[in-house]
């Protein structure tokens, strides 16, 4: 059965109006019921809901033009359309002011009358599926639906309970794989600001020129390649919410621009004289230590006070051991649903694992170790044999060197200890995705250095090897 166009309450006293509009509709698709006075037609109200009614204005018991606020007081979001043989400028406009979407008189044109009602119809859905994404959006952010018991969860979730509703610029200031955008996303739903857009950017992935041209947007031949105007993410993001992730990746010159931004709300488009203001909310967020790169000279300090109004710090998993139960039940939960397997459990060894690991990839590492846990398992418990390499070796104990039976090493010293830098590093990367940026920063040491062992002890990126194929 071919699904309904849309479905019309049709209140006109006129039996053969009704049955000439009950075909008229029924025969393009639409579901169709009538009234023939006001008492009717707030009945049919009560019984079921309906996207258009069209309402003619002269009524046995009632004024048109009375019924339509008690029709609106009871769907706020029902389109009305007035109909009447006796059409008047006043009419019109008492129409309109009281609520109508639209105003006809007979006789009309059927394939207009049709074409504008399948216009408002479409219109009526478009807005209601807008409210059930927002809706939707609101509940999947809300910082209430954030897995966490722990005392310093709690702790965070009272501050962000204050803060949301503020204009204040935030810093959260976390791990890789904390849940950083996470919280930005639901101080942005539970502030003001909700009704606009949450803008996030990730500037450790952008080259500066790049980086710019994409924030602050450009005129028609700011450079080579700007065949024609573009707003930046600023103007996006008005009257909404801008979030930078790894904001201690921005180059100097480009911190100067952010910084007049947030001091004058206004800017300059690449290649422009005309400064643009913007209302915009900004959160930051960061896994480094920005104090630490303003004693370097690598950060503004001026940039990094106006940043660092307000001070979000997400604990590492860590930190919050507790939680652990909680998130590897949601996950699983999750997981199980998107890919249509059966809810399973982790059993008590597994979950012993997970409790004693220290999750260096925090809760993304630990979502993933879920999924896939719910991807290979086949019992109805899922144990340690599925679990990453990572954990399946923290729950046999770390790997350490072993002489052979004689008391004599297997290799020499310098073997021995390569192979133990090998696999440190190789869990690493695991780890962080083949991110060495990343890992370079947790180890503590300079890119390069690591780049250099890499490159000494034949160490292959996960990912490289695919890529150089795709580029052959």
């Amino acid at each position: 059965m071919p699904e309904s166009k849309g479905s019309l309450l049709l209140i006109d006293d006129e039996p053969e109006i009704r049955e000439s509009l009950e075909m008229l509709f029924s025969l393009e698709g639409f579901e169709i019921e009538s009234a023939a006075n006001a008492v009717e037609g707030l009945q049919w109200l009560e019984r079921k809901p309906f996207d258009v009614v069209l309402l003619d204005v002269s009524l046995p018991d009632k004024s048109g033009l009375e019924l339509l606020p008690e029709l609106r007081a009871a769907d706020a979001s029902l389109a009305v359309v007035m109909i009447t043989a006796y059409g008047s400028v006043e009419n019109a406009v008492q129409a309109m002011r009281l609520g109508a979407r639209n105003y006809i008189t007979k006789p009309w044109d059927n394939e207009k009358l049709l074409a504008e009602i399948e216009n408002i119809v479409k219109q009526q859905r478009l807005t209601e599926e807008n409210r059930e994404l927002k809706r939707t959006l609101k509940q999947r952010y809300n910082f209430s639906q954030i897995v966490g018991k722990s005392d310093p969860m709690l702790k965070l979730f009272d501050l962000v309970t204050q803060v949301a509703p503020s204009r204040a610029t935030i810093l959260i200031q976390g791990e890789s794989g904390t849940g950083k955008e996470l919280i930005a996303k639901a101080i942005h739903t539970n502030s003001p600001r909700a009704e606009h857009l949450f803008v996030p950017v990730n500037t450790g992935s952008l080259p500066v020129d790049l980086l710019e041209s994409i924030l602050f947007g450009h005129v028609r031949g700011a450079f080579t390649s700007a065949v024609a105007s573009k707003k930046g993410l600023f103007q996006v993001a008005d009257r909404g919410t801008l979030f930078f992730d790894e904001i201690g990746t921005v180059g100097l010159e480009t911190q100067t621009k952010l910084l007049r931004v947030l001091q004058e709300r206004e800017f300059l488009p690449l290649g422009s004289t005309e400064t643009v203001k913007v209302d915009v909310r900004i959160l930051a967020a960061t896994n480094v230590d920005l104090l630490h790169l303003v004693q370097e000279g690598k950060f503004r300090e001026d940039l990094f006070y106006r940043l660092n109004v307000i001070n979000l710090q997400i604990p590492p998993l860590r930190e919050r051991k507790q939680d652990i139960p909680l998130l590897a039940d949601h996950f699983l939960r999750k997981y199980s649903e998107e890919n249509a397997k059966p809810l399973r459990t982790f059993s008590p060894e597994t979950m012993k694992i997970l409790m004693d690991y220290d999750w260096p990839g925090n809760v993304r590492e630990l979502e993933n170790a879920v999924e896939r846990a719910v991807i290979l398992s086949r019992g109805a418990e899922a144990g340690p044999d599925i679990l990453p390499d990572t954990l399946a070796r923290n729950g046999k104990k770390a790997w350490r060197f072993s002489p052979a039976p004689d008391g004599q090493p297997q290799a020499p010293l310098f073997q021995i200890i390569e192979d133990c830098e090998r696999r440190i590093i190789n869990e690493m990367l695991e780890t962080t995705s083949g991110n060495q940026t990343e890992a370079a920063a947790r180890f503590q040491i300079p890119l390069s250095t690591l780049n250099q062992k890499i490159k000494r002890l034949n160490i292959e990126i996960k990912g490289k090897k695919k890529r150089e194929a795709s580029q052959r």
